[in-house]
C-alpha cells in the first residue's frame, strides 16, 4: 500500500479518495501509523520489528527453472562481459595502435595466442548473445510472446542465434 503522511490523509478523507492506504511519514519510520480502509481512520503504532513477520519475496529456490530465466541472466551476464572485457581489450587494441608498430605487434602476440582466442572468442558471443536476446526483449517491450510456450522458444532460439551468429563472424575471420 502506498504511504503518504498524516496531513495528506486527513486532506483526502472527506473526498473518499483514499479506500485502502496507510500513512505515515516514511516508510521505514516507527512511530503512529494512520490505517485508512472503507473511509475509516484508525491509528496505532508501527513497530519494524513486526515487519520479520511479513512474508519473504520469492527467491530463486522456489522458481523453475526455463529458458526466459536462462536467457535473462545470460543477457545480464554477456552485458556486463562486454562493459568490462570488451572495454578492456579494445582500450588495449587502440592504445596498441597508438603506440606505433611495436605495440601493435605485442598486442597481436596475445591475441593469436589460446587465451587471446578465447578472449576474443567470448567478447563476440557476448556481444551476439546480447543483440539477439535484446531484440527479444524488444519485443516483449511491444507486448508480444508472452505466451509462455512462444516465450520459452523464443528465449532458445535467441540463445541459439547468439551462438550460431558467433561461429558464423569466426568462420568468416578465420577461413576468409
Amino acid at each position: 500500500a502506498p504511504y503518504l503522511d498524516k496531513k495528506t490523509v486527513n486532506a483526502l478523507l472527506p473526498f473518499g479518495a483514499l479506500p485502502a492506504i496507510r500513512a505515515r511519514s516514511t516508510p521505514f519510520a516507527t512511530g503512529p501509523l494512520v490505517s485508512v480502509a472503507d473511509g475509516k481512520k484508525t491509528t496505532g503504532t508501527h513497530n519494524m520489528a513486526k515487519a520479520a513477520n511479513r512474508p519473504l519475496s520469492p527467491h530463486l529456490s522456489i522458481w523453475k527453472w526455463g529458458p526466459a530465466m536462462a536467457v535473462s541472466i545470460l543477457h545480464r551476464v554477456s552485458g556486463n562481459g562486454l562493459a568490462v572485457a570488451g572495454l578492456l581489450v579494445l582500450l588495449w587494441f587502440l592504445g596498441a595502435i597508438a603506440g606505433g608498430p611495436e605495440s601493435y605487434v605485442s598486442f597481436m602476440r596475445h591475441a593469436d595466442t589460446w587465451y587471446g582466442m578465447i578472449v576474443l572468442i567470448g567478447i563476440s558471443w557476448a556481444f551476439f548473445n546480447h543483440l539477439s536476446s535484446g531484440i527479444r526483449h524488444l519485443v516483449l517491450d511491444a507486448g508480444a510472446g508472452f505466451e509462455v510456450e512462444r516465450n520459452n522458444s523464443w528465449s532458445i532460439i535467441s540463445i541459439l542465434v547468439g551462438i550460431l551468429l558467433t561461429a558464423a563472424f569466426w568462420a568468416v575471420i578465420l577461413l576468409v
